[in-house]
């Protein structure tokens, strides 16, 4: 059964950046696209490498450690070494509160 966390506050991330942040025991890269707030698993598929700390541009990731790129909003690869997408999680914004959906 899905449920919802607050990861954080729509203050804590501005536009065009991105944070990881941890939900039900769960690393996770949240972003700010533009006001919009999206969510994808922390672990590049490629070697590990935490993608909540890669540069954003765009609607795009890219991994600190190897280069793979990901888009944001839907997890899938934008660019090798990594081969496989990321999972990406629902984000809804109550208030200033910014909540994911996890199961």
């Amino acid at each position: 059964m899905a449920k919802t966390v607050k990861v954080a506050q729509t203050s804590d991330i501005a536009p065009g950046t991105g944070k990881v942040v941890q939900a039900d025991g769960r690393s996770i890269a949240l972003f700010n696209v533009d006001g919009s707030f999206v969510a994808i698993d922390n672990t590049c598929t490629h070697r590990g490498g935490p993608l909540g700390e890669g540069g954003l541009t765009g609607d795009t990731v890219e991994c600190p450690w190897h280069g793979a790129q990901f888009n944001v909003k839907t997890g899938a690869v934008t660019k090798p070494p990594a081969q496989a997408g990321v999972r990406s999680f629902p984000v809804k914004v109550e208030g200033s509160d910014v909540v994911v959906e996890v199961d």
